[in-house]
């Protein structure tokens, strides 16, 4: 029996009460499933316009990006 079947099975076996807590659960982790997709695209963005950048005008010291950065 896989995941969804066993869900499926709980779920008929539960107060409605305890279904509204579940639902509200799979909803919560559904957006956090996709807001980390979009984070890791916009991460993934953001490193592709990193390189690009430093093919185009060089890379820079170590010095230098700590300065940049503060540290």
């Amino acid at each position: 029996m896989n995941t969804k079947e066993l869900l499926l099975q709980e779920i008929e076996q539960v107060p409605e009460a305890i279904l509204d807590e579940v639902l509200d659960f799979l909803r919560f982790l559904k957006t956090k499933n996709e807001r980390e997709k979009l984070e890791m695209q916009t991460d993934l963005e953001d490193a592709r316009a990193a390189l690009k950048e430093a093919r185009e005008q060089g890379t820079t010291s170590l010095a230098d990006l700590k300065q940049e950065l503060g540290l």
